[in-house]
């Protein structure tokens, strides 16, 4: 069994750090890779294989994860909007991926009993219409997982206080699914 995780953005933040809190300078790459590398701890301690890759080329990680023949793929990213208000945790899978909606809820029920982070629930990218690349081009079941909103100040905290917490809970969410 091996996990494929995307950290979201690129290493180091260049060209592109995803989102930033504008209060803290937070910044998405970096909870990202560290909630992976995290993740990706747990997972091999009960034995499952893992890769961590953080690149913005997203074609390059959907190749990358295929030419492994990865058996899932879990993409880790920070949510953030204009407003200061929206926060929660959401996961996406791909329409018409079973395995995908099962591991979304498995990660998703997770994240929000063990973090007690608004449950905004699973969502469905439809290719051609909000696909989101890395969910409708990969060969296997895969998830990407909006861990909080890093523009609302509370789940900002979370995200900066509590990465080991998410980390688990998306570990125990791949356990759950096995």
């Amino acid at each position: 069994m091996m996990v494929f995780i995307n950290a979201g953005h690129a290493p180091n933040g260049h060209p592109d750090p995803g989102a930033c809190s504008r209060s803290t300078g937070l910044r998405e790459c970096d909870v990202a890779l560290k909630v992976g590398e995290l993740t990706a701890k747990y997972l091999n301690a009960v034995g499952i294989e893992t890769v961590v890759h953080q690149n913005d080329i997203l074609s390059e990680v959907c190749s990358k994860a295929n030419s492994l023949e990865a058996d899932l793929f879990i993409s880790i990213h920070c949510n953030s909007v204009e407003s200061p208000y929206a926060e929660g945790t959401e996961t996406w899978y791909c329409n018409g991926s079973q395995q995908g909606r099962l591991l979304a809820e498995c990660i998703q029920d997770q994240i929000v009993d063990s973090l007690n982070t608004v449950d905004r629930g699973i969502k469905v990218a439809v290719p051609g219409r909000n696909g989101l690349y890395v969910l409708t081009n990969t060969d296997m079941p895969a998830v990407l997982v909006e861990l909080a909103f890093i523009s609302n100040e509370d789940d900002e905290k979370l995200l900066r206080n509590n990465q080991d917490d998410f980390a688990r809970a998306i570990a125990r969410g791949v356990t759950d699914y096995l």
